[in-house]
C-alpha cells in the first residue's frame, strides 16, 4: 500500500482508541490550527448540532455508544463527529470518497479541541485526500478497528462500511481464500485483497463484529436501496434506519444543497460563464431539481434528460426541455449527472461533445460518467489543469474537460453543501443513531424510516435561527385534521 509521505501517524497497531497513542493516519498535523478555526465558524452556522449538544450533553444518550464511521471529512463532518463525542460515543472515522477528505479538518478532528499536534486528544481519522483505492480501503478497516473489538453502530454515506462487513461475513461463511478472484473492479480487487488475509489470520472476525452492530443510519438513496435489496434476499446482518428519505435531510441536502454546491464546484474548478450557456442535467429527481435551480438562476439554457415519465413530466411542467442526451450532446456547453445510475454519460456521448464542454457528476460515486472507459481509447489525452480538472484531448483537435475524474464535483472541485445544510443533515444522523442505539428493540431486523417525530425535530431546529416563527394549531384545528396540535402534522405516507 502507498502512503504518502507527508501523511502523518504514530503506531500502526489498534492498540488503543486515543490518537495519543498514534491511532490514526491524517495528511499533517501542523493544519490542525487552521481547521479548528474553520470547525468553530462553521458550529455557528449548525446550530441544529449546537442545540442537541447543549439539550444532551449532560444526559449523554450515546454512551457506550462505539460508532463508525464512514462519510466526507470536512469541517462540517468534524463539528458532527465532536457532537457525537459531546453525547458520549466513542468515534473512529474515514472518508466516504477519495477526494473529499480536507486535511486541515481531519487534523483538527485528531488533534481535538484541548489536544496539540505533539499531544493529539482528540478522535482516531484515517482520511487524507487523493487516496489510492488499496489506501481507501485500508482506512475504512482501520475505522472499524476499535481496541475492544468492532464497532456496535455505523454512519455511513455510500453504504461501504456496510460493504466491508457484510462481504467479510459473506466470505466467511463460504471459505473463500481468495475473493479478489471475485473482483469485478479495480476499487473492488483492492477491498477483497484487504479481506483475505483475514480469513487465514482472523477467522470469524467479520461475523463477530456484525453480530456486536446494533444497526446503521445511511445517508445515501442509492444505498439505501441496496440495504434493502439485502434485506429483501435475506441477507442484511443488522437493521437499518433510511436517512435519505427523511423528508427533512432529504429535501434540504439534495435539493438546497446542490442548489448552492453545484455553483460552487463549477465556479472554483473553471471560472467559465455559465449564464447564456447550454446546461444539460440529467435526472429530474431532488439533486436534479436542485441542479436546474442552480443553474437557470445563473441564466443557463437548461435541458433535462429523464427515463421516468413522472420526473420528465415534472421538468416539463416548470419550463424546461426534455429531451434525449443523443439529441443535445453535441450543442452542450455543460454536462451534470445527477442520477444515481451507471454509464448515462457513455465514452461515446463524450466524444460527441463539443470543444471544451465540461462534464462532471454531482449524483452518485464515480460511475455515471464513464471516465474510465475514456482512459482506455488511444485517440485521447489527459491533461492535468489543476487538481480535479483534467482536459481530455482527442486526436481530431477537440477536448473536453472533465471535473474530479467522474465522481462528486461538489466535494472535489468545492468544499461540499454549506455548514446550515450539513446541520439539518447531520442532526438527523444523531437522531437517528440515538434512536437506534437506546431504542434497539424498537428496530428489528429491517431498513426504516426516520420516525416523522424526529424528521419534524430536525426542522424544529433550524427555524428559529432563519428568523422564521411557527403558527400553531388550535385544539378544533387539530382535532379537524387528526393530529396532535405538536405534531406530528403528516402521516408517513405524505409526500411533501
Amino acid at each position: 500500500m502507498r502512503i504518502p509521505s507527508s501523511v502523518t501517524n504514530g503506531t500502526s497497531g489498534i492498540g488503543s482508541d486515543t490518537t495519543g497513542e498514534g491511532d490514526y493516519r491524517v495528511a499533517d498535523l501542523s493544519l490542525a490550527d487552521s481547521g479548528r478555526k474553520e470547525i468553530r465558524l462553521a458550529e455557528h452556522e449548525m446550530p441544529g448540532l449546537m442545540a442537541l449538544r447543549a439539550a444532551h450533553t449532560r444526559t449523554k444518550p450515546l454512551a457506550g455508544a462505539r460508532i463508525m464511521g464512514s462519510l466526507h471529512m470536512t469541517v462540517q463532518a468534524a463539528v458532527f463527529v465532536e457532537t457525537l463525542v459531546a453525547l458520549g460515543a466513542q468515534v473512529r472515522w474515514t472518508s466516504a470518497n477519495v477526494l473529499s477528505t480536507q486535511d486541515h479538518a481531519a487534523a483538527a478532528l485528531v488533534v481535538g479541541p484541548e489536544g496539540t499536534p505533539s499531544a493529539p486528544s482528540g478522535v482516531p481519522v484515517f482520511a487524507w485526500r487523493d487516496e489510492s483505492p488499496e489506501e481507501y480501503w485500508w482506512c475504512v478497516e482501520r475505522a472499524l478497528s476499535f481496541p475492544d473489538g468492532g464497532p456496535n453502530m455505523l454512519v455511513d454515506d455510500g453504504g461501504e462500511a456496510t460493504l466491508v462487513v457484510h462481504k467479510g461475513v459473506e466470505f466467511e461463511a463460504g471459505g473463500a481464500r481468495s475473493p479478489a478472484d471475485l473482483a469485478g473492479s479495480a476499487d473492488r480487487r483492492a477491498l477483497f485483497e484487504l479481506i483475505g488475509p483475514s480469513l487465514a489470520t482472523d477467522p470469524g472476525k467479520w461475523t463477530r463484529m456484525a453480530e456486536g452492530i446494533h444497526g446503521v443510519t445511511e445517508q445515501t438513496t442509492i444505498s439505501a436501496d441496496h440495504l434493502r435489496m439485502l434485506c429483501q434476499n435475506g441477507e442484511l446482518l443488522f437493521p437499518a434506519i433510511d436517512l435519505s428519505n427523511s423528508v427533512t435531510m432529504g429535501i434540504m441536502d439534495r435539493v438546497y444543497g446542490t442548489r448552492h454546491s453545484l455553483l460552487d464546484g463549477l465556479n472554483r474548478a473553471t471560472d467559465t460563464l455559465i449564464g447564456g450557456k447550454m446546461a444539460v442535467v440529467l435526472g429530474y429527481g431532488h439533486v436534479g431539481k436542485g441542479c436546474v435551480k442552480a443553474l437557470r438562476g445563473q441564466g443557463a439554457r437548461v435541458v433535462v434528460v429523464e427515463t421516468d415519465p413522472i420526473c420528465a413530466l415534472q421538468a416539463a411542467m416548470d419550463g424546461i426541455q426534455v429531451s434525449t442526451l443523443d439529441d443535445v450532446v453535441e450543442q452542450a456547453d455543460i454536462v451534470v449527472t445527477a442520477t444515481g445510475n451507471v454509464k448515462v454519460v457513455t465514452v461515446d456521448h463524450l466524444a460527441r461533445m463539443k470543444d471544451q464542454a465540461i462534464v462532471g457528476n454531482i449524483g452518485d460515486f464515480d460511475f455515471e460518467i464513464d471516465v474510465a472507459g475514456l482512459a482506455k481509447r488511444q485517440d485521447v489525452q489527459r491533461l492535468a489543469i489543476k487538481p480535479q480538472v483534467d482536459l481530455w484531448r482527442f486526436d481530431d483537435g477537440h477536448a473536453i474537460v472533465v471535473l474530479s475524474e467522474g465522481r462528486l464535483l461538489n466535494l472535489g472541485n468545492a468544499t461540499g453543501h454549506p455548514s446550515f445544510v450539513m446541520s439539518v443533515a447531520f442532526v438527523s444522523q444523531v437522531l437517528a443513531q440515538i434512536e437506534l442505539f437506546t431504542k434497539t428493540d424498537r428496530y428489528p431486523l429491517d431498513v426504516h424510516r426516520l420516525p416523522r417525530e424526529l424528521d419534524e425535530q430536525a426542522a424544529h431546529l433550524h427555524l428559529d435561527p432563519l428568523g422564521a416563527t411557527l403558527s400553531t394549531l388550535t385544539d378544533s384545528q387539530a382535532e379537524y385534521l387528526g393530529v396532535a396540535r405538536d405534531g406530528p402534522f403528516k402521516p408517513e405516507h405524505y409526500r411533501y
